[in-house]
Order: C-alpha cells, then sequence, then structure tokens
C-alpha cells in the first residue's frame, strides 16, 4: 500500500495526512469556490500522484495552472525535488507560441467529433452527414486545399455543401490542426468548462457525453476522471454521482451544498456545511482513497504554481 502524503490534520496534532493511492483507480471529485486554495492542493496531490505512482496523467487545463508542474521551487525537499524532476512531464500551449503546441489531426476524429466541430446535425443536415460518415482520408497525404477541390470536383450537391460548410467555418484553418507535426491521440482543471450541465452546441454536446460515457464506463477500460470545479451545479449531475473519491474546500453557496449532499450521500450534512468556514488550504477528503472524513491542511508545494492572485493595485501613499 502507498500513501501519498498530502498535509497535516485540522482537528488532530501533529498527524499527517495521507491519500490511499491504489484507490485512484476510482473517479475522483475535487471542488472548492474561488480563492479557497483548490488549485495549489490539486497541484499537491498531482506532484504525489507523480512522485509515488505509474498513472499515465493527462491534465486539461483551461487556465494555464500547471504550466509549471515541471520547475521544482528552491525551497522543495531535496529528495522530493530530485525524485520529481526525473520524471518527464510534457507541457502542451494551446494559446502561449512558447514551447510545444497541442495539436491533433482532424482525420482522426470520430465521425462524431467531426460533426460537432462542423455544427452538423445527422437529421437536418442528412446530406452532408452521410459524406462525412462515408469518406475516407488518408491522414498521411491529407491536404486541405485538395481536400476542398476534390470535394467541388465530384459534382455530389452533399460534397459541395460539405465544402461550402467547411470553408465559410473556416474550420480546417484553426491552429488546434497538427499538419505534419506530432498530434495527441490518447485530471481536468477547471471541468465545467467542459462537462456542461445542459450543454447547448454541438461541441459542447460531445464533450459532454464523452465525459459522461469515461465517469460511465471509464473504469472498464483503466480511464479514471479526476475533475476539479469551482461550483458542482456547473458540471452534468451524471458525472460527480460516479465519483468514489471526494476533495472539498471552501464552498459557502448552500445551493452547492445541497448538490454535493445528493451526490456523495457518504458525507454527513453536518459535515459538509462544516465547508463554509474553511481557511484558505483546508480542505474536507471521503471516499476511498482515505479512511472516513478527513479535515486537513495541505502542505507546501514542491513545484511552482502556474498562476497566481491578481495584485489590488493602490496608490501610493503621498509624502
Amino acid at each position: 500500500m502507498t500513501d501519498l502524503i498530502i498535509g497535516s490534520r485540522t482537528d488532530v496534532s501533529d498527524s499527517g495526512v495521507s491519500l490511499r493511492a491504489e484507490r485512484f483507480n476510482r473517479h475522483t471529485f475535487w471542488c472548492g469556490q474561488s480563492g479557497s486554495g483548490k488549485t495549489y492542493a490539486l497541484g499537491v496531490v498531482l506532484e504525489q500522484l507523480l512522485l509515488h505512482t505509474e498513472l499515465p496523467l493527462l491534465i486539461l487545463d483551461p487556465n494555464a495552472d500547471f504550466t509549471r508542474l515541471n520547475e521544482v521551487r528552491s525551497d522543495a525537499d531535496t529528495e522530493e525535488a530530485r525524485a520529481l524532476a526525473e520524471i518527464p512531464v510534457r507541457i502542451l500551449h494551446s494559446t502561449s507560441t512558447d514551447g510545444e503546441q497541442v495539436r491533433a489531426r482532424f482525420t482522426d476524429l470520430s465521425v462524431a467529433s467531426k460533426a460537432a466541430v462542423l455544427q452538423l446535425d445527422p437529421i437536418a443536415d442528412a446530406e452532408e452527414f452521410n459524406v462525412l460518415l462515408h469518406i475516407d482520408v488518408d491522414p498521411k497525404t491529407f491536404n486541405n486545399e485538395s481536400f476542398i477541390t476534390g470535394l467541388r470536383a465530384s459534382n455530389d450537391p452533399g460534397k459541395l455543401k460539405l465544402a461550402n460548410r467547411i470553408e465559410n467555418l473556416q474550420v480546417l484553418e484553426w491552429d488546434l490542426w497538427s499538419r505534419g507535426v506530432e498530434a495527441i491521440t490518447d485530471v481536468i482543471d477547471e471541468a465545467h468548462n467542459v462537462c456542461f450541465p445542459t450543454p447547448s452546441t454541438p461541441v459542447e454536446r460531445a464533450l459532454t457525453e464523452q465525459l459522461v460515457q469515461i465517469a460511465a464506463e471509464g473504469r472498464k477500460f483503466g480511464l479514471w476522471l479526476f475533475l476539479s470545479t469551482q461550483r458542482p451545479t456547473n458540471i452534468h449531475p451524471n458525472v460527480p454521482s460516479q465519483c468514489d473519491n471526494v476533495g472539498l474546500m471552501r464552498i459557502n453557496s448552500p445551493r452547492d451544498l445541497v448538490e454535493l449532499a445528493e451526490s456523495f450521500g457518504f458525507i454527513s450534512e453536518e459535515v459538509l456545511n462544516q465547508a463554509q468556514d474553511f481557511r484558505q488550504g483546508q480542505c474536507l477528503f471521503a471516499g476511498g482513497f482515505v479512511d472516513g472524513t478527513v479535515l486537513a491542511q495541505m502542505r507546501t508545494r514542491i513545484t511552482a504554481e502556474g498562476g497566481s492572485d491578481v495584485q489590488v493595485p493602490v496608490p501610493r501613499s503621498s509624502t
């Protein structure tokens, strides 16, 4: 059994808090309002997972909070810092031009994903959707211009419509596509940005459907979610209800606390309500990865933070 040391208990003096590494083979839900220390605390857990397990981690990080997870702090424990520095961590960027970029191949997407990107409805846009369903493209030789030219040269009404849609939306011009460079084909921070409670667009529906499916069936394939969000009510309800592990930081909203009580019946409402009085960095742990319900103060990070609070500008005092 491997323990991940993540902090100290707030209710028992001189007592450390550890999470069972082997119990991360279940989905984990992490929640805390802005300013609670949620992202910092999540970084503590991720560091320990990197140090003490061989779990492959894929972190979707819209706010770039973990882009320095490969940079060790100067005041970190020497042994931990040395061990973490030897672990290969790739940071892929979507907006910053520094370092490796997040890239994918349009041709590698499933039909449903391509349709979502192109805003195609299988009924309302039946001709175009059917073309997309049967089109066969070699990803090694795929070229934007020749692909569109080929669609137009066929004189097929469905293909002509699809060509117009692709050009009008300028989908193939997005910086997301790999265009010959390495693609990523194989812990979600700010999960409310990708797992919507009421998805409205085709892309939102496709993303949410995938995450709901992973939450329901991923365990059979060795896929485990680690979802982090500020508000549980902003997440599709079918996802947190599948999580066996819970990390909860300060939450003031009564509506959010009710939602948490409904999703996680193994935590009493009395204990959940304590989250309203948590100080920054305090966390409640419950579920399979800890004994009972534990209140903890998170330990210091080993790696550098990717984000930080914006300072409030104040006028200089006159002399």
